[in-house]
């Protein structure tokens, strides 16, 4: 059976007919899938990629970067730089929990390829005694809220197509991690066709299946609208609402004092940093430019501009993004209802496709081009951004890379999770002998003040540990 006359003019208009090579080979059913998949392409957005990808190719080695010339990184509150008293900030974040005006927004759509895991990477068991997951860690934090604060806060957790479904599965079998199951917000980000880096076409990784991508990050925006997120949290009167990686179990997207001076700068988004150290390392840097905030990928930096250094010491452009953002709703609702929409990045990579002859291949070098969109380019947009840094040992240890990697791997983000816990509960007055592994439960303890009412209780004789512990606020 000949595929139908619109969908091969449709292919024909926009030079991609060689998707319908396997036509005659398909079942009814399969055919009905390539059909709707092809129906559902946004070929504006395709033919929007294709400029790029010859945007691309045409200033290889060609780049311009008078917009460095001018630029600086902006000022940085600093997280922990309140004296004895607390701060403003840290009692308006206070209040922010208390009152559940704040909405937590999980991205948790990759997988654990790169760490030979094939689940979703939120399913990763990362603690280092409770084996707890990604999940258990971090949504455990909106159980600690609760306990402290006495609120609830609401969590959507945007998942992807290919993690939707076992994600989903994960946190049901898991009772929502101890989070009513109403509190959670399911939504899953959009994808995009890849390009072959060759001919410029689009390409099959089944024969009834065009090649795609997730969207990226920055998907999340018009994903969440689309499902009704947003919409959601208006409902439970979130104001504010924070986003958040998956892969980073320290992460603190609900540290009070972070939510203060967001809330007190009235600015429309602001975001967490670190300082970047090493002008080589692979994180994208907050600056400002011509009055406009935005973050400058590492991969665009050049590295004699990455190397320059302040009279401080600094490095020029220091402030590494961590990936930790917080938004004010009505702006978020704006932006997704302007027709601005966030611009597309490319990336070279490794595309598996279906050849001419039906075969799949495996390439071992990068074939085609992937684009995505990224949330932190809502900065350009925002009225004003406010960066607040933090110590990378309070909330930074991302896991990226496989077991045995010498850098964010499980072993080096157990090792900062047993530092972190060993640091703080010293400060309670707690000792910790050398080489005792600890962890903190995250559900239990939201701060140092559950430590120190720990060390009040006499749970641990002398206020010693010296074997392996798993710290739970009584």
């Amino acid at each position: 059976m000949p595929p139908p006359a619109a969908l091969l003019n449709l292919l024909q208009q926009h030079s991609e007919e060689h998707l319908l090579a396997h036509w005659d080979q398909l079942s009814k059913r399969e055919c009905n899938q390539l059909q709707s998949q092809l129906l559902a392409i946004n070929w504006h957005e395709i033919a929007a990629c294709k400029k790029l990808v010859e945007a691309h190719q045409q200033r290889r080695n060609k780049q311009n970067h008078e917009d460095l010339k001018n630029a600086v990184t902006p000022h940085c509150h600093k997280i922990g730089e309140h004296t004895a008293t607390p701060s403003d900030a840290l009692n308006r974040g206070h209040q922010c929990l208390r009152t559940a005006q704040v909405g937590a927004i999980l991205m948790a759509g990759g997988q654990g390829t790169r760490l030979g895991f094939s689940e979703p990477k939120g399913t990763f068991p990362i603690a280092p005694i409770s084996k707890a997951t990604l999940f258990d860690v971090l949504l455990g934090q909106l159980n600690a809220i609760k306990k402290r604060f006495g609120s609830r806060i609401p969590l959507a957790i945007m998942t992807s197509a290919a993690t939707d479904t076992a994600t989903r599965r994960f946190i049901a079998e898991m009772n929502s991690c101890g989070l009513d199951p109403d509190q959670i917000f399911f939504f899953c980000q959009g994808n995009l066709p890849t390009i072959d880096a060759m001919n410029g076409h689009l390409l099959l990784d089944a024969r009834d299946h065009v090649a795609v991508a997730p969207d990226g990050h920055g998907g999340m925006l018009q994903a969440l609208t689309e499902s009704g997120g947003l919409d959601w949290f208006r409902q439970q009167d979130c104001h504010t609402l924070v986003s958040f990686q998956v892969d980073n179990p320290l992460a603190k997207p609900l540290d009070p004092e972070f939510l203060g001076y967001h809330l007190l700068s009235g600015s429309s988004l602001s975001t967490q940093v670190i300082e970047k150290i090493d002008p080589s390392e692979r994180v994208g840097v907050v600056a400002e430019s011509g009055g406009a905030t935005k973050i400058i990928e590492y991969s665009d930096l050049p590295e004699a501009i990455a190397a320059e250094r302040l009279p401080d010491g600094r490095l020029r452009f220091f402030a590494g993004s961590i990936g930790i953002h917080a938004f004010q709703r009505n702006f978020l609702e704006n932006v997704a209802s302007s027709q601005a929409s966030l611009p597309l990045h490319i990336a070279h990579k490794k595309v598996p496709f279906i050849d001419g002859h039906g075969c799949q291949v495996q390439p071992s070098t990068p074939n085609a081009f992937k684009f995505e969109r990224f949330i932190f380019d809502l900065m350009p947009l925002a009225d004003s951004v406010t960066v607040i840094e933090i110590d990378p040992a309070e909330g930074f240890a991302p896991l990226k890379n496989p077991s045995g990697a010498a850098k964010d791997s499980p072993e080096t983000v157990q090792q900062a999770i047993n530092a972190y816990a060993t640091r703080h509960l010293a400060r309670a007055g707690i000792t910790v002998s050398p080489d005792t592994h600890v962890e903190l439960d995250t559900a239990s303890i939201f701060d140092d003040e559950d430590l120190r009412l720990i060390a009040k209780s006499a749970t641990f004789p002398n206020n010693h540990i010296d074997c392996p512990q798993i710290v739970r606020a009584i």
